[in-house]
């Protein structure tokens, strides 16, 4: 038997492109409904990446985050250095 979810309980990987627009609507785009959006975001990457019993993937991708903003900030400065002869 096959069960039939609602359209408004699906996932976006399992709408049809028929069914987008029509599930987009359905979302609740009140501050309250997008703030429980960004909260349920954090709590699968904290879930998934953090708070596990063994590795640490989640402090290195901080980490390689952290890196990659500060090269992005300091490009500008380093952009000139890069074909500079010292000698």
């Amino acid at each position: 038997m096959v069960s039939v979810i609602p359209l408004k309980e699906k996932r976006l990987m399992d709408v049809k492109i028929g069914e987008l627009p029509s599930w987009i609507l359905m979302r609740d785009f009140t501050p309250k409904g997008i703030a429980g959006a960004f909260q349920r975001g954090y709590y699968r990457y904290y879930n998934k990446y953090i708070n596990v019993k063994t590795g640490n993937a989640g402090v290195s991708m901080m980490l390689a985050a952290y890196v990659l903003f500060n090269y992005c900030r300091s490009y500008k400065e380093l952009k000139h250095e890069r074909r500079h002869k010292y000698h």
